[in-house]
């Protein structure tokens, strides 16, 4: 008897659509043994028709409009690579409606908008999979949904944003600004023409997003992260924290809280001895702290045609898979049964605990240090180091830079107002976030 194949298809044939593409058919049969029937792309959806027949050397039929792949009866799954809220909100929801499997590697989408896209999944029965979206080819999603699910879990910290670790690396290694290797990234190919997402934290706070409804059973709550970038972060400050034994890396944390959960991404001073701490490049790394386990690191690239590929067609072997199953008896797309979802809020900013690492431009004088710790202590703020940098010759300044320890951030911002009124201090502090994740 002949085995059904799975039709597939795949909207977008760019980067990460021509990669799956090649590797589906790189690996047909093995593929096919896993998922216990041929995985095909039938249609492909493209506005650059001659980029379809390019790749696919005409085995697949090619459409302009991606709104007759959710539509044909002839297609089992879709495949969204498009990107974007818009267009790919409504392809998505229209092929959910038609009944057809979604897999997609769209993280700002589901960040944004997955509460409306996976209930309509639930009532018409489909599986939405989105393996792809987080950390490119790390199997982060089905460790957090599936691997782990005995666990609560407490922490998750992860460099997810390949681009601006890249850039982090070369600003320690070269002692350069960020303007410049921003420049050397994006003639790289790591950073876009417009590096705004990336630069600034969203594309990691959508990944953070993601990660933290399926740890803790919340809906997305994209619109309440706390976001920082690092476009604003110096080549001196990573000096400074590489002198104290810290390095500093952006990072997505997520969070249990007393009163909810904690969802942030903002640069963070990490010891040097912490294994995150040592991901250099454009590589990712998701550190995960449950109470069984113990903690786990998943490590790999974030990003790339095969290694994102590699996400988008194990998520086509899980549909493959289920397809015959209930779709009640199916793993939950957020690993919590959906009537079991928890509203825990978003703790704000202010109300976490962390400790700091502070750097002020100061006169060189007698008293300065006294009435920064006067003013630290008045917030019950107390010091765990401090260094203060020789002047150059001929210059009556110079900077202080001050590791706290733990403390609430609602505290540590009132200190630092109490201190830049302070006459010898000539400059806005520079304050950023460490963790210790004991």
């Amino acid at each position: 008897m002949s085995e059904t194949v799975l039709r597939v298809g795949l909207a977008g044939i760019g980067t990460v659509g021509g990669g799956t593409w090649t590797v589906l058919n790189r690996n047909a049969e093995e593929i096919r043994r896993r998922a216990g029937r041929p995985i095909q792309i039938t249609a492909v959806a493209d506005l650059d028709a001659s980029r379809v027949a390019a790749i696919t050397g005409g085995k697949a039929r090619a459409v302009a409009d991606a709104m007759l792949l959710a539509r044909d009866p002839e297609i089992d799954v879709v495949v969204e690579l498009i990107g974007g809220y818009g267009f790919a909100k409504d392809f998505v929801l229209a092929a959910i409606e038609h009944g057809k499997h979604v897999v997609t590697a769209n993280k700002a989408l589901l960040a944004t908008h997955g509460n409306e896209i996976f209930a309509a999944a639930q009532r018409r029965g489909v599986t939405v999979a989105f393996e792809a979206a987080v950390a490119g080819g790390i199997p982060i999603i089905k460790a957090l949904r599936e691997g782990l699910t005995a666990n609560r879990i407490e922490w998750i910290a992860g460099i997810i944003n390949g681009t601006t670790n890249f850039i982090l690396s070369e600003m320690r290694d070269k002692g350069l600004p960020f303007n410049d290797v921003l420049k050397e990234a994006q003639r790289l190919g790591y950073a876009e023409a417009d590096p705004t997402f990336d630069v600034e934290g969203v594309d990691a706070a959508h990944k953070a997003t993601i990660m933290s409804a399926i740890a803790f059973g919340t809906p997305m709550q994209f619109e309440h992260a706390h976001i920082e970038g690092i476009s604003t972060l110096q080549a001196k400050d990573i000096a400074y924290a590489e002198q104290l034994g810290y390095r500093i890396k952006l990072l997505g944390i997520t969070k249990r809280h007393p009163e909810g959960v904690e969802l942030r991404v903002h640069p963070t001073l990490i010891s040097s001895k912490k294994l995150i701490a040592n991901v250099e490049g454009a590589m990712n790394a998701v550190w995960v702290k449950g109470d069984a386990v113990g903690h786990t690191m998943y490590y790999g690239k974030g990003a790339g045609a095969e290694p994102t590929a590699s996400a988008v067609i194990a998520d086509l072997v899980d549909v493959a898979r289920t397809l015959t199953a209930d779709p009640h008896n199916r793993v939950p797309h957020l690993a919590f049964q959906p009537d079991q979802m928890a509203a825990l809020p978003v703790v704000p900013i202010e109300k976490i605990q962390s400790s700091y690492y502070l750097r002020l431009r100061v006169k060189d004088q007698p008293g300065v240090l006294a009435d920064i710790t006067r003013a630290l202590a008045e917030s019950q703020i107390s010091i765990e180091a401090f260094f203060q940098r020789e002047p150059d010759e001929g210059v009556e300044e110079t900077d202080v830079v001050l590791i706290t320890h733990l403390c609430q951030e609602q505290k540590m911002r009132n200190a630092i107002s109490r201190i830049e009124a302070l006459a010898t201090v000539l400059t806005q502090a520079v304050m950023l976030r460490m963790e210790t994740f004991a």
